[in-house]
């Protein structure tokens, strides 16, 4: 049984920078495709980044070039590496596995079945 949990949110004025953490157990997650998303108030939860098990890593448009997600095998950790945040980027942030190496193209929260308990970000 797969367990995620995230770290590392907390409260930044806009320009500022976060990493946000999420510790595995269970499985090793380098073997997966993994995704950060987030979901701010009202809205549906939506894809921030993901990374497949070949190191292959996808997007969403308004992070590209200020957010990076990278892997810690040895740690079984996944990285959400935040930079020049704005308050638009105010969300919950949740990681998530999905059992197969590579990630869909167009990534949506039901592809997912593993989901950690979110980490919140706020940027003023």
């Amino acid at each position: 049984h797969v367990q995620l949990v995230e770290s590392g949110g907390g409260s930044v004025q806009a320009g500022g920078s976060l990493r946000l953490s999420c510790v595995a157990s269970g499985d090793t997650i380098g073997r997966y495709c993994m995704g950060w998303f987030r979901q701010s108030s009202g809205k549906e939860r939506e894809e921030v980044a993901t990374i497949d098990r070949d190191g292959n890593t996808e997007y969403e448009t308004s992070v590209k070039g200020r957010f990076t997600v990278s892997i810690d095998n040895a740690k079984n950790t996944l990285y959400l590496q935040l930079n020049n945040l704005k308050p638009e980027d105010t969300a919950m942030y949740y990681c998530t596995l999905r059992r197969g190496g590579y990630c869909p193209r167009s990534p949506r929260a039901p592809d997912f079945g593993y989901w950690g308990q979110g980490t919140q970000v706020t940027v003023s």
